[in-house]
This record gives structure tokens, sequence and C-alpha cells, in this order.
């Protein structure tokens, strides 16, 4: 009996793995939420850490223009205007926030100012050089960790000079105050547009919305239809997920383990519908009577997780 329990123990702590692999753990307190005005949106957890960890956040980043949403390319992403951030995880299986090659996904070539003094510039492993106001502005904002490597010359784009890095366009304004005359380019816009994103997540959203939209923690339930049921038959196990303010989470993903009489193992795979509720459907033959069927549930949802059981009794 003690090895079946730590199997099962085992068997919840894979799972709990498996459905993090794309997602972050679980926060044990609310994340941190601001709301920003100038665009109307906002940012929390994991999204508004990463945001806040930048030098100077809104000269790289800009201002968020969407909510946490799923992008066209299957990702949980924020949109802001030079950047978007992707959630995901670390090597270590840690929640991370990434960012987007946009420099990368965005680039097109055009005639080019190549520079043939090298004084002032600097080679990196791309081979390409970055020099004058550009690499200063480079250092002092992050560099490699923040820009990636440099993807292009020096390049006239719609008559004003750029350079594009892995992760981001500089541009040189000359109609600027000295010290500012380096811009980051507003590609967060321009990749949003490029993958055809729903243009109603650019919608401005209103502060009181910010007790009920940002999903701080999820709450779970799970119960079968028929508690007791005979050797052979047919269960269905449901699933309700709601949030920290009781509303039903929609697109949450989930997973069901049932443990056998026998000792083996079967898997199903669920995601709720727009009342926050996910089922798992599945037939059965020659169940020992007078066990158990324990079930465990867990599930998923932008970087939360919660465990839950339920079971059923094979009675004759």
């Amino acid at each position: 009996m003690n090895s079946m329990k730590f199997a099962r123990r085992l068997a919840v702590a894979w799972i709990i793995l498996f459905l993090l692999l794309p997602y972050s753990p679980a926060q044990a307190q609310s994340e941190g939420v601001s709301f920003f005005p100038e665009t109307g949106h906002f940012v929390k957890g994991k999204f508004l850490e990463f945001y806040n960890s930048a030098k100077q956040p809104l000269l790289v980043y800009g201002y968020p223009i969407t909510e946490q949403m799923t992008s066209k390319d299957g990702k949980t992403v924020q949109y802001f205007q030079r950047a978007r951030f992707e959630l995901g995880r670390d090597l270590f299986g840690n929640p991370a926030i990434h960012l987007t090659p946009l420099g990368e996904v965005t680039y097109q070539p055009d005639s080019q100012l190549r520079l043939e003094n090298p004084v002032g510039c600097q080679v990196f492993l791309s081979g390409h050089r970055v020099c004058y106001a550009f690499l200063d502005f480079f250092k002092t904002n992050g560099g490699v960790a923040q820009f990636g490597n440099p993807i292009s010359p020096f390049e006239f784009h719609d008559g004003v000079i750029v350079q594009y890095f892995e992760r981001a366009r500089f541009e040189w304004r000359a109609d600027r105050p000295e010290d500012q005359r380096v811009v980051v380019s507003d590609l967060g816009r321009v990749y949003f547009d490029q993958l055809g994103e729903d243009t109603a997540q650019l919608k401005p959203v209103t502060p009181q919305d910010a007790t009920i939209n940002p999903v701080l923690s999820i709450k779970v339930r799970a119960f079968v239809q028929k508690p007791v049921m005979s050797a052979t038959g047919q269960q269905t196990v449901y699933v309700f997920v709601h949030n920290q303010t009781q509303q039903a989470v929609s697109n949450a993903n989930g997973k069901v383990v049932i443990h056998w009489t026998d000792g083996s193992v079967e898997e199903y795979f669920f995601t709720t519908n727009a009342s926050g509720v996910g089922t798992a459907s599945f037939s059965f033959s020659e169940q020992e009577k007078g066990m158990l069927v324990p079930i465990d549930i867990v599930v998923a949802y932008q970087g939360l997780t919660s465990v839950t059981t339920t079971s059923f009794r094979i009675w004759y």
C-alpha cells in the first residue's frame, strides 16, 4: 500500500513537471500588476518583473500595446511598442520571460551605408560592426544581453540610418537632442501586424478592470459522474477552474491521470471551455471489485498551476 502511495505521488510530480514545461510555476503570492494609462494596458506577474529588470524599460521596451495574450504562433506573449515578451522557461525549468528576436524576424536588407573607417567601432561575433553613438547606446543599455548581436551594417531605411540587432533595431534621429538621437524602433507593433494578430487586442482596457482581468491564482475542483460503478463501464470526470475572484477560467490546459486497480495508469488531456469546465470521458473493463480508483488532476494556465484529486469505487 505504501509503495502505491509513493507511486501516485511520483506520478503527480511528473504530471506537474510535464504541464509546466511551456509555462512557469504557480506563484505562492499575488503577482504585481501595473497599469499604463499612456496606452491603456496592464503588465503583470513575470512580465512586469522582467519589464522592470531593464535599466530603462521605457527606452528599450516602450509601453505595453496589448494585454497578456495567446499569439497566433501559440505562445503566451505580451506586445510592447519595441518588444514582445514570451512566457517560457529557462534551461533548468524555472519560469522565464524571453524576448522575441524582433530584429531577426523583421529584417529585410536595404541599400547599405558602409563605414570604411573602423575608428569608433567594435566588431561582434556576427561579423558586423557597431559604431559611434549606436555603440555608446548599445553598451549603456545592456549590450548583447539586451539587444543580441548586430545582424546588419548601417543601412538607410526610408531615409533613416538604422542598424538591426537580433532583438531590436536602432535609428539615428538627427532631429532630436544630441543625447537622445539613438532610438529603438517600434518593432513590437511591426511584428504584431506581420503575424496578423487580432487588432482587438490593441484596444485599451480601463483601470477598473484591474481587479478582474489579471488571473493571479487558479482554483480547481473535480468530481466524477458516477461515484460507484460496476467492474466494466464508462466514466466522466468534470473539472471546474476559477480564478481568485471565482470567475471561470477558459482555455486552461489540464491532465487527468487515472490509477486503475491493477496498477496501470491512463492519461487524458482537456482544455476548459468558456464556463471554465473541462471534461474527460473514458471506458474501462474488468476492474477489481471493492477497490478505489484514484484520479489526479493538474491544471496549468499562463504560468499558474493547481492540483486536485477525485475518485470512484468499483462496487459490483
